[in-house]
């Protein structure tokens, strides 16, 4: 199966993380603790995927040097909140390289900096601690990401709303899906203008009534 075009890419960005949950079957959402760095940063793309220890980031070294333009690099780092895996050089490297984006399941550090070269990058949290440069990890293998199983080639979106995965052999089914859901909202928001209420326009009436609530 091929993968989505670019312009598919951004229209995943813009539909956003919450809505192409919706469209997966309510499957694929990240720990909602792994959160964006900054205010207003959004991503998609493949994910190229890292095993690293706490600790180490020489793996993800070796990720930035293979990764293709476009890639989202996605870091099992274990939740590991003491060390940061990444700092302001990776991620010019990485962006210099067209990287899309960085995703950690733990901690990175020059926040400030990171969000001046307009780089993405969600992770656990912040530290000040510097990693190590000497044990051994992986890119390309499948990960695990804040509860969520990762491959090399699903595809991930993350905006201020968190991150949903992708699966790469349904990409196109759940596009599909969010796009039926976004014209279904944007007609229930029209009809805000006409006097109508969402317990009409989703047919809360009957729930309501069941548990002796009334209007």
């Amino acid at each position: 199966m091929t993968g989505p075009t670019p312009v598919e890419l951004d229209e995943m960005k813009a539909l956003g993380a919450a809505t192409l949950f919706h469209g997966q079957g309510e499957r694929g959402a990240v720990d909602p603790a792994i959160k964006p760095i900054s205010f207003g940063m959004r991503l998609s793309g493949p994910a190229l995927t890292v095993d690293v220890p706490p600790g180490d980031n020489l793996a993800m070294h070796l990720a930035i040097a293979k990764a293709a333009p476009g890639d989202v690099i996605v870091v099992d780092y274990k939740g590991h909140m003491d060390v940061a895996v990444t700092g302001d050089i990776m991620a010019l490297a990485a962006k210099t390289r067209g990287v899309a984006g960085f995703v950690v399941d733990g901690a990175v550090r020059d926040a400030e900096d990171i969000a001046e070269m307009d780089f993405p990058v969600f992770a656990r949290g912040l530290s000040i601690k510097g990693p190590s440069k000497d044990a051994p990890g992986t890119v390309g293998e499948p990960i695990r990401l804040g509860g969520i199983d990762v491959q090399t080639g699903d595809y991930i979106v993350g905006d201020a709303d968190g991150i949903v995965v992708i699966a790469q052999d349904s990409w196109a089914e759940t596009l599909e899906n969010a796009r039926a859901r976004e014209a279904k909202e944007a007609g229930i928001r029209r009809q805000f203008a006409h006097g109508k209420t969402t317990v009409e326009l989703l047919g809360l009436e009957e729930p309501l009534k069941r548990h002796g609530m009334h209007l």
